[in-house]
């Protein structure tokens, strides 16, 4: 043997007739999954623009990755992994990112402040405030869309939505008539279809935007919140010394097929720990929605 070659391990097993003979380890197996980085915080003060969800990156079969990116490969893991789940971003405050194997979720950029203007790049961009330079972010790592942008009128401002991990947020063109969030992107990664990644709907005293599918806070006086585990971006507030809302956190989830993981006549298994750990169908599921590992032995 080469120095430095791996051997698979093996353990002794008997077959029915007692005699026993060599078992070796499965073979690496094929694993899914679906990391969302955290959403921004929506833009403070007058006018605020929506925050950004966090960036969507998936490999599961038949699901769309955030911002159009190509479909992301299947991984096959062995070992000790942290998991890293990104947290929102408090009002005015970008998300953190997601963190899993070799991927990783940019979180979203923050909604624009009233005085500081612009939204910020982010995994999903943050919307444009009603002030001044009131572009919308980009979406950092291609896995979101752009927040839109603000209507520029000192009089009558209005801001722009979040990006989406499904779209682009909407750009206010009128007085009074924040933008909408971008949308979400729905996966079926758990065995049932939930939409996860809207961006915040962009703030005002009136007129405020919505948040986007899967998650996004609506924008008003007062900004909602985007909601924990989608990485939905949080809506802007739209009236000075009233906040804006917090993003979403992120999440991840890993499934594999079952069968893959088992023990047989001839094999040894593997064992796979961490996270919340469900079935559906052929699949084992583990969903983060909190930072921890996952240990593949």
């Amino acid at each position: 043997m080469s120095r430095g070659a791996r051997t698979r391990p093996s353990t002794r097993v008997s077959d029915w007739s007692g005699t026993r003979k060599l078992a070796t380890k499965k073979g690496l197996f094929d694993i899914e999954y679906l990391v969302i980085g955290g959403g921004a915080g929506g833009g403070t003060g007058l006018c605020g623009g929506g925050g950004g969800a966090g960036g969507y990156k998936t490999s599961v079969t038949g699901a769309t990755n955030g911002g159009g990116l190509a479909l992301g490969s299947k991984l096959q893991l062995q070992g000790t992994y942290t998991v890293t789940v990104g947290g929102g971003g408090a009002a005015g405050t970008q998300g953190s990112n997601s963190e899993f194997a070799t991927i990783t979720s940019d979180g979203g950029g923050r909604g624009g402040n009233y005085q500081a203007g612009a939204g910020v790049a982010g995994g999903c961009g943050g919307g444009g405030s009603g002030g001044q330079n009131a572009s919308g972010g980009g979406a950092s790592g291609n896995a979101g869309y752009s927040g839109g942008a603000g209507f520029t009128n000192f009089n009558y401002p209005s801001s722009g939505g979040g990006g989406g991990a499904g779209g682009n947020g909407v750009t206010a063109t009128s007085a009074y008539t924040a933008g909408n969030g971008g949308a979400g992107l729905a996966n079926s990664i758990t065995g049932s279809s939930v939409t996860r990644g809207g961006g915040g709907g962009g703030g005002g005293d009136t007129g405020s935007g919505i948040g986007g599918s899967g998650g996004g806070g609506n924008g008003g006086r007062a900004g909602g919140s985007g909601t924990a585990n989608t990485g939905g971006g949080g809506g802007g507030g739209g009236y000075d010394g009233i906040g804006a809302g917090a993003g979403g956190k992120g999440v991840v989830i890993v499934r594999y097929l079952t069968a893959d993981v088992g023990s047989t006549a001839t094999s040894v298994g593997w064992t796979v720990t961490g996270g919340t750990i469900t079935t559906s169908g052929n699949y084992t599921i583990h969903t983060f929605n909190d930072t921890g590992s996952l240990v593949i032995s």
